[in-house]
């Protein structure tokens, strides 16, 4: 007589299932808390997104030889995540949709530090994905997410990071078991800038989208990425009526080694004309408007590099250095890009203890300079520290 064959259990399976099965549902994030203690010494900054992450826009310039040092600390959840994953398959075809929010990127008004310390609820990401094509709001395609090295800040090499999310409209091809290419048209915004007291505008006028275009490649042990993007700047406000192109190239990776590819190297490089927001959390301007009402564009260059070593299984640290450097056009008054940023640096090393599965204990230094083109400096020391449960 056959002896009965052992009845083997079905494969977990994460999340759970609605509509009779078909759509699988899936709840995740993180829960995250960070102390953060922060020395400019030029004074504090004036805009509060400067204590909350790491952001060398707003670092405060030694403008004033009077002013003093500033030192200050604080406590904060908002970096808390969560999203909500479906998956379901339609005629043969896969149905994807994703929501992904946090409590950063939009500025609390439930409470203040005195009480409640509450936080806004923010929208990061909203797509749907139909088989290779999405449609909605995600990272852009000019960006490589995966280079990003852990921090515990919320950026952390920001001056050398593309990092935008938006719009877009993207289809993927597979061209090969190690190739993709990825074509996208984006949600298009120029900002422009006058001076020479600096003053920027947001000038929601384009009638181009961004078009994007990112060639990912994996080969053995490293994970590439080359992307472009071409874009129509414009601005048509009282007497300035005048579009201009807009251009980059990024170039970008994470190369594992080590007998258990326990250490990556990760670097990002970017350069561009009329490229502003889209580098360093629009460190510079897409466009300068000159005094005849034309539009003319800087030119920039940034970059990253970050190293992770995996010194035990629960055990890891990051070591990162970041850069931007942005050079203005000519043809304008001597002084008018007097109080324009001009470079920006970073450096930072961190160590991470994972003592169970999805919990992390994290500390951080970084140093952090930004530089106006007359040559005026500012400088940040930030010590921080961070703990995140992730689900």
């Amino acid at each position: 007589m056959e002896a009965a064959k052992p009845v083997l259990a079905a494969a977990k399976q994460d999340g759970f299932t609605v509509g009779n099965g078909s759509t699988r549902i899936k709840i995740g994030g993180f829960l995250k808390t960070v102390a953060t203690f922060s020395r400019w010494d030029d004074g504090a900054p004036t805009n509060s997104l400067a204590r909350d992450f790491y952001l060398p826009s707003t670092i405060p310039t030694r403008s004033n030889p009077a002013n003093r040092s500033t030192t200050n600390n604080d406590f904060n959840a908002k970096h808390t995540r969560l999203w909500l994953n479906l998956d379901t398959t339609v005629s043969g075809h896969t149905l994807k949709g994703y929501v992904e929010t946090d409590f950063q990127t939009s500025p609390g008004t439930q409470g203040s530090e005195r009480t409640t310390n509450g936080y806004n609820l923010a929208l990061r990401r909203a797509y749907v994905q139909f088989d290779n094509l999405t449609v909605g709001q995600d990272w852009s395609t000019f960006q490589n997410v995966a280079t990003l090295p852990e921090s515990t800040d919320f950026v952390g090499t920001t001056e050398g990071t593309v990092f935008v999310r938006q719009p877009l409209v993207r289809y993927s091809k597979k061209l090969s078991d190690m190739a993709t290419l990825q074509l996208a048209v984006e949600n298009g915004e120029t900002q422009s800038a006058t001076g020479p007291a600096l003053a920027t505008v947001e000038n929601d006028q384009d009638k181009m989208p961004d078009f994007v275009a990112r060639l990912n490649v994996k080969a053995g042990n490293a994970d590439l990425a080359l992307a472009s993007v071409v874009r129509q700047l414009r601005v048509d406000a009282g007497a300035v009526e005048d579009t201009a192109m807009g251009w980059g190239v990024s170039g970008s990776g994470k190369i594992l080694f080590g007998n258990k590819k326990q250490h990556d190297l990760r670097f990002m490089a970017t350069y561009g004309k009329g490229l502003g927001r889209y580098v360093g959390l629009n460190f510079s301007p897409d466009a300068i408007v000159s005094a005849a009402g034309q539009l003319e564009t800087p030119r920039l260059f940034a970059g990253f590099a970050a190293l992770r070593i995996g010194l035990t299984p629960t055990v890891r640290t990051n070591l990162m250095f970041s850069y931007q450097d942005v050079n203005y056009p000519g043809g304008f008054a001597a002084g008018y890009f007097n109080t324009f940023n001009e470079t920006a640096y970073s450096y930072a090393g961190n160590i991470f203890w994972s003592p169970a599965k999805g919990f992390d204990f994290g500390v951080e230094y970084r140093h952090g300079q930004r530089q106006l083109v007359n040559d005026v400096k500012g400088q940040l020391d930030r010590l921080e520290f961070a703990a995140k449960y992730s689900f």
